[in-house]
């Protein structure tokens, strides 16, 4: 590695710090001939191929499994922060499974049970476009799916939110 500002090959690392949500260890460094100082990042890289639909093979990709995840969790209580952590956890996932290829089928599931355990509403809209639903009476199977126990985790979920929020309103009145 050299300087990115004078091409010295001299380098120091000043710092090294793991980045989860990346994939990432990022680390600080000085240039020994310039003292300027830069970041860089080393990610793992997954060499994981991807049997798709089709019979064609992808390289795994963390950002589609991130706008998939955004796609479904829009306008939910699932923030981005969050889909992007569920995204991380899933490739960690994959990275212990020690693998060299995975269907979308099984991606799709390890998403969809995430999912489920969160939020009803993002597990049934990504669903819903993962399993392609032709019937209405499949979209109601999937709802039905859905345990009680976990419906009333969510309400419990949501009753805290409204009443922590209720709190700060007054609080900021």
């Amino acid at each position: 590695m050299k300087c990115p500002f004078c091409h010295h090959s001299e380098l120091k690392v000043t710092d090294s710090r793991e980045s989860t949500e990346m994939n990432a260890i990022r680390r600080r460094r000085e240039c020994l001939g310039c003292f300027r100082r830069f970041t860089t990042f080393e990610t793992i890289e997954l060499t994981v191929q991807v049997l798709k639909r089709d019979g064609t093979y992808q390289d795994f990709q963390q950002q589609k499994i991130i706008s998939g995840l955004d796609a479904a969790c829009r306008h939910t209580t699932i923030s981005h922060d969050q889909v992007i952590a569920l995204a991380s956890q899933i490739t960690q996932e994959l990275l212990q499974m020690q693998i060299t290829e995975i269907s979308t089928k099984e991606i799709g599931e390890m998403i969809m049970k995430h999912l489920q355990a969160l939020d009803p509403i993002a597990y049934i809209r990504f669903a819903c476009v993962y399993r392609r639903f032709k019937e209405i009476s499949e979209l109601m199977n999937a709802i039905k799916g859905i345990s009680s126990e976990e419906l009333e985790s969510l309400e419990v979920s949501k009753k805290h939110q409204e009443d922590t929020n209720g709190t700060e309103k007054i609080r900021n009145s």
